[in-house]
Protein backbone atom coordinates (compact mmCIF):
# COMPACT_ATOMS: atom_id res chain seq x y z
CA UNK A 1 0.00 0.00 0.00
CA UNK A 2 1.48 3.19 -1.17
CA UNK A 3 0.64 6.59 0.94
CA UNK A 4 -1.16 9.60 -1.13
CA UNK A 5 0.56 12.35 -1.42
CA UNK A 6 0.31 15.27 0.84
CA UNK A 7 -1.35 18.51 -0.34
CA UNK A 8 -2.27 21.91 0.54
CA UNK A 9 -6.24 21.57 1.43
CA UNK A 10 -8.44 24.23 0.18
CA UNK A 11 -8.39 27.62 1.89
CA UNK A 12 -8.50 31.32 1.14
CA UNK A 13 -6.23 32.57 -1.03
CA UNK A 14 -3.57 35.09 0.31
CA UNK A 15 -3.90 38.41 -0.20
CA UNK A 16 -1.87 39.35 -4.14
CA UNK A 17 -0.28 42.33 -3.00
CA UNK A 18 2.33 40.64 -0.16
CA UNK A 19 4.49 37.93 -0.36
CA UNK A 20 3.71 34.47 0.73
CA UNK A 21 5.72 31.81 2.22
CA UNK A 22 9.28 32.01 3.57
CA UNK A 23 11.83 34.97 2.08
CA UNK A 24 14.90 32.16 0.84
CA UNK A 25 17.22 34.33 -1.42
CA UNK A 26 17.91 37.93 -2.03
CA UNK A 27 19.53 39.75 -5.05
CA UNK A 28 20.42 42.86 -6.47
CA UNK A 29 19.90 42.70 -10.34
CA UNK A 30 23.28 43.73 -12.07
CA UNK A 31 24.00 45.33 -15.45
CA UNK A 32 25.41 41.92 -16.70
CA UNK A 33 21.96 40.36 -16.14
CA UNK A 34 20.58 42.02 -19.03
CA UNK A 35 18.81 41.15 -22.11
CA UNK A 36 20.05 43.12 -25.45
CA UNK A 37 16.85 45.22 -24.51
CA UNK A 38 18.59 46.37 -20.76
CA UNK A 39 15.67 44.28 -19.12
CA UNK A 40 17.11 41.39 -16.78
CA UNK A 41 17.27 38.50 -18.54
CA UNK A 42 14.54 35.93 -17.65
CA UNK A 43 16.97 33.07 -17.55
CA UNK A 44 18.86 34.97 -14.91
CA UNK A 45 15.27 35.24 -12.74
CA UNK A 46 14.27 31.74 -13.28
CA UNK A 47 17.77 30.80 -11.93
CA UNK A 48 17.36 32.75 -8.59
CA UNK A 49 14.23 31.55 -8.27
CA UNK A 50 15.32 27.96 -8.56
CA UNK A 51 18.33 28.44 -5.92
CA UNK A 52 15.41 29.91 -3.92
CA UNK A 53 13.68 26.64 -4.68
CA UNK A 54 16.25 24.36 -4.18
CA UNK A 55 17.17 25.76 -0.51
CA UNK A 56 14.03 25.70 0.93
CA UNK A 57 13.74 21.66 -0.52
CA UNK A 58 17.55 20.92 0.42
CA UNK A 59 16.48 22.39 4.47
CA UNK A 60 13.26 20.41 4.25
CA UNK A 61 14.59 17.00 2.75
CA UNK A 62 18.01 17.21 4.80
CA UNK A 63 19.65 15.98 1.73
CA UNK A 64 20.63 16.73 -2.03
CA UNK A 65 17.86 17.82 -3.91
CA UNK A 66 17.68 17.99 -7.67
CA UNK A 67 15.46 20.06 -10.23
CA UNK A 68 13.06 17.69 -12.08
CA UNK A 69 10.03 19.98 -13.23
CA UNK A 70 9.10 23.77 -13.34
CA UNK A 71 5.76 24.55 -14.15
CA UNK A 72 3.32 27.31 -14.54
CA UNK A 73 6.12 29.78 -15.22
CA UNK A 74 4.47 33.31 -15.34
CA UNK A 75 6.49 36.83 -16.02
CA UNK A 76 4.35 39.29 -14.86
CA UNK A 77 6.48 42.49 -14.81
CA UNK A 78 9.98 43.19 -16.12
CA UNK A 79 13.13 43.50 -13.42
CA UNK A 80 15.19 45.79 -14.02
CA UNK A 81 19.04 46.64 -13.41
CA UNK A 82 19.51 48.36 -9.25
CA UNK A 83 16.25 46.24 -7.94
CA UNK A 84 16.83 44.32 -5.13
CA UNK A 85 14.95 40.92 -5.78
CA UNK A 86 13.36 38.68 -2.91
CA UNK A 87 12.24 34.75 -3.96
CA UNK A 88 9.70 33.69 -1.31
CA UNK A 89 8.95 29.77 -1.26
CA UNK A 90 5.90 27.54 -0.02
CA UNK A 91 5.43 23.99 0.52
CA UNK A 92 3.20 23.01 -1.24
CA UNK A 93 2.87 19.03 -1.66
CA UNK A 94 5.06 16.11 -0.25
CA UNK A 95 5.47 13.18 -2.40
CA UNK A 96 7.38 9.86 -1.75
CA UNK A 97 10.72 11.16 -3.17
CA UNK A 98 9.84 14.80 -4.58
CA UNK A 99 8.76 18.43 -2.75
CA UNK A 100 6.61 20.91 -5.08
CA UNK A 101 7.75 24.46 -3.64
CA UNK A 102 5.97 27.38 -5.19
CA UNK A 103 8.53 30.52 -5.97
CA UNK A 104 7.45 34.10 -6.12
CA UNK A 105 9.83 36.58 -6.84
CA UNK A 106 8.77 40.03 -5.74
CA UNK A 107 10.80 43.24 -6.25
CA UNK A 108 11.92 46.20 -4.77
CA UNK A 109 12.39 49.27 -7.12
CA UNK A 110 15.49 51.09 -6.95
CA UNK A 111 13.55 54.37 -7.34
CA UNK A 112 10.74 53.24 -4.86
CA UNK A 113 10.36 52.15 -1.70
CA UNK A 114 7.30 49.52 -2.59
CA UNK A 115 7.28 46.15 -3.51
CA UNK A 116 5.80 44.12 -6.34
CA UNK A 117 5.27 40.38 -7.72
CA UNK A 118 7.21 40.09 -10.62
CA UNK A 119 7.07 36.84 -11.95
CA UNK A 120 5.83 33.05 -10.14
CA UNK A 121 6.52 29.21 -11.08
CA UNK A 122 6.12 25.89 -9.09
CA UNK A 123 9.15 23.83 -8.96
CA UNK A 124 9.59 19.81 -8.54
CA UNK A 125 12.34 18.62 -6.27
CA UNK A 126 13.41 15.38 -5.94
CA UNK A 127 15.74 14.09 -2.71
CA UNK A 128 18.56 11.92 -4.10
CA UNK A 129 21.17 9.76 -2.48
CA UNK A 130 25.20 9.81 -2.85
CA UNK A 131 24.50 8.13 -6.29
CA UNK A 132 22.08 10.21 -7.38
CA UNK A 133 19.34 7.85 -6.91
CA UNK A 134 15.74 9.27 -5.77
CA UNK A 135 15.79 8.80 -2.40
CA UNK A 136 12.48 8.85 0.19
CA UNK A 137 11.16 11.06 2.03
CA UNK A 138 10.07 11.02 5.54
CA UNK A 139 8.28 14.13 5.99
CA UNK A 140 4.87 13.27 7.46
CA UNK A 141 5.22 15.80 10.40
CA UNK A 142 6.37 18.52 8.20
CA UNK A 143 3.25 21.26 7.51
CA UNK A 144 2.33 22.47 4.04
CA UNK A 145 2.15 25.97 3.45
CA UNK A 146 -0.43 27.72 1.98
CA UNK A 147 0.53 28.01 -2.02
CA UNK A 148 2.53 31.14 -3.12
CA UNK A 149 0.25 31.72 -6.49
CA UNK A 150 -2.24 29.97 -8.58
CA UNK A 151 0.53 28.93 -10.63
Amino acid sequence: MTASPKTVPPSVPPALDQPVGTLSLRAIAMPADTNPYGDIFGGWLMAQMDLAGGTRARQLAGCRVATVAVTGFTFHKPVYVGDEVSCYTALTRIGRTSLTIDVQAWVRRHTSAAVEKVTEGLFVFVAVDLEGRPHPLDLKDVPLDLPASGA
